[in-house]
């Protein structure tokens, strides 16, 4: 709230920020929420380790999703197996990183992800970082 001390009568001309404070904050937690989420959104059950490496996945990193029904999502954009390598190379370039973090489904044969990995490698993807979940009984 404004007060007018001058000795002049007349309309207060100041703005009333308060209102405009209150809408940014509320935006500012609904982001914050909704961030997170947004990486989460393929349901993939990831194998549970002893946390060794803690990483925070974010949207700024290069992240290929391998499904249960062995579909490929490189963040939440689905890929063909022969749109695999340049799609990557390209969001490395974009996001100037060098390094891929793989989700793959716990319930993927070992074979086919160790197929995969042989298969980035043989494209040029030598930084390959596997995702888990954290397990705190073991």
């Amino acid at each position: 709230m404004a007060f007018n001390t001058s000795k002049k009568k007349g309309a207060i001309s100041d703005i009333n920020v308060t209102p405009l404070v209150d809408v940014m904050l509320v935006l500012l937690i609904i982001f914050m929420v909704t961030a997170p989420l947004m990486l989460n959104g393929i349901k993939l059950d990831l194998p549970k380790t002893k946390e060794v490496n803690p990483i925070n996945l974010n949207s700024a990193q290069v992240i290929l999703s391998f499904s249960k029904s062995e579909e490929f999502f490189l963040g939440k954009d689905k890929l063909l197996a022969n749109e695999i390598i340049p799609e990557i190379q390209k969001q490395f370039k974009t996001n100037k990183s060098e390094t891929l973090f793989l989700r793959a489904d716990f319930s993927l044969p070992y074979g086919k992800v160790a197929r995969l990995m042989s298969f980035l490698k043989r494209g040029g993807i030598h930084h390959i970082s596997l995702v888990t979940v954290t397990d705190d009984k073991e």
